[in-house]
């Protein structure tokens, strides 16, 4: 394939109801839509997921776009493609900026999906027909509000719920979902909101019998994690911390983690997210397919990564219902008692809305 045209989309969608995390609130998620398309005319899309503000990593909306516009797409365009890994190659002497990476290598998959007349799950690798889907539930104002969303969720059928906690809303509330969700599967994420002085209070939280505890400590640590899973019994599962191979690999010797969560904007696209399956496959790692508030061409591509073998644990696509009011694909991703159907189709398996997407854009702007 060549790239001929690529076209980004500034997209602004309200969310059903506000996010909150430790590190803060999304009441509406602003994301670049890509657009790519090769000689044939095949048109394949991404979608950015980095926040306005550098809260999550280092990356924004805004230097996502910076990177796409002077620095990945000049490296892109009009350059023979045999398959989507030589992008990896192709981008590699460009530091970090994984999200803006991911946007247009997830493009770039979708067109070779399609031109191989295969869904991007089979292109990936990926066997499985039905995904099993979590839930991942934002800091809430009460523990009461907390209990009910989570009753609602679990009589939808989902399969894992997840809970925010931060320094003062942590085991008090942990301790009131189990109580009334005694079986629950059950985990925790804090945005790495603690430290190693707070061992004493992560400790607690191995009464719980959770699945797991994401990413305790700082986003750039890997060394502190190890010493505190050492002094637990609940597996420590890294997030933020991961954004690369390399950094699996050296988690898993220093043992810091038990589980890894992998978000294809993070670790820089599918090529390295299938990487880093196929690694913690061969270690006996589990994986699983985390979220960032992602809209329908985002999801999609969360779909056909998770399909992969390893991914054996409940990912964060929950469906587009949950979070927007109206999502920027068909079909929109619906959530059965607690799976997703993945997609046999050729490509990623959904058609863009162009009427929704239109209406949704704050600016777009053209590269050829």
């Amino acid at each position: 394939m060549r790239i001929e045209e690529i076209t980004i989309r500034h997209l602004k969608m309200a969310m059903k109801a506000p996010f909150k995390t430790s590190f803060g609130t999304v009441h509406e998620k602003e994301l670049l839509l890509l657009e790519v398309k090769d000689v044939t005319g095949t048109i394949g899309w991404g979608e950015a997921v980095a926040f306005v503000a550098p809260w999550y990593t280092e990356e924004t909306l805004k230097t996502t776009w910076h990177i796409l516009e002077d620095f990945l797409m000049p490296i892109l365009l009009h350059k023979d493609i045999v398959h989507p890994d030589e992008v990896s190659a192709m981008f590699a002497p460009i530091r970090r900026n994984c999200m803006a990476k991911a946007s247009i290598e997830g493009a770039v998959w979708d067109i070779y999906a399609q031109q191989s007349k295969q869904s991007l799950a089979h292109a990936l690798g990926g066997s499985k027909e039905m995904i099993e889907v979590g839930i991942s539930v934002g800091i809430q104002s009460s523990i009461q509000k907390l209990l009910d969303l989570i009753k609602g969720y679990v009589g939808m059928g989902y399969k894992r719920v997840k809970v925010k906690i931060k320094p003062g809303q942590d085991i008090e509330v942990i301790s009131a979902v189990r109580a009334t969700f005694p079986d629950l599967p059950l985990m925790v994420d804090a945005n790495s909101a603690y430290t190693l002085h707070d061992i004493d209070v992560l400790q607690q939280l191995d009464a719980y019998n959770l699945l797991m505890i994401e990413q305790p400590l700082a986003a750039d640590d890997i060394v502190d994690h190890a010493k505190l899973q050492k002094q637990l019994k609940t597996p420590i599962c890294l997030d933020e911390s991961i954004t690369s191979l390399e950094d699996v690999r050296k988690a898993v010797e220093l043992g810091s983690c038990g589980v890894i969560n992998i978000k294809i904007g993070r670790v820089g696209g599918l090529t390295e997210a299938k990487r880093i399956h196929d690694f913690c496959k061969e270690k006996d790692i589990p994986v699983w397919c985390g979220g960032m508030l992602e809209a329908g061409i985002g999801r999609a591509h969360n779909i056909a990564l998770t399909s992969l073998a390893n991914f054996v644990l409940p990912g964060d696509t929950a469906g587009s219902s949950h979070y927007w009011y109206e999502d920027i694909i068909t079909p929109e991703v619906v959530v059965e008692d607690g799976y997703i159907r993945v997609p046999q189709s050729i490509g990623i398996g959904y058609t863009p809305k162009m009427d929704v997407i239109e209406k949704l854009t704050i600016s777009k702007k053209v590269y050829r």
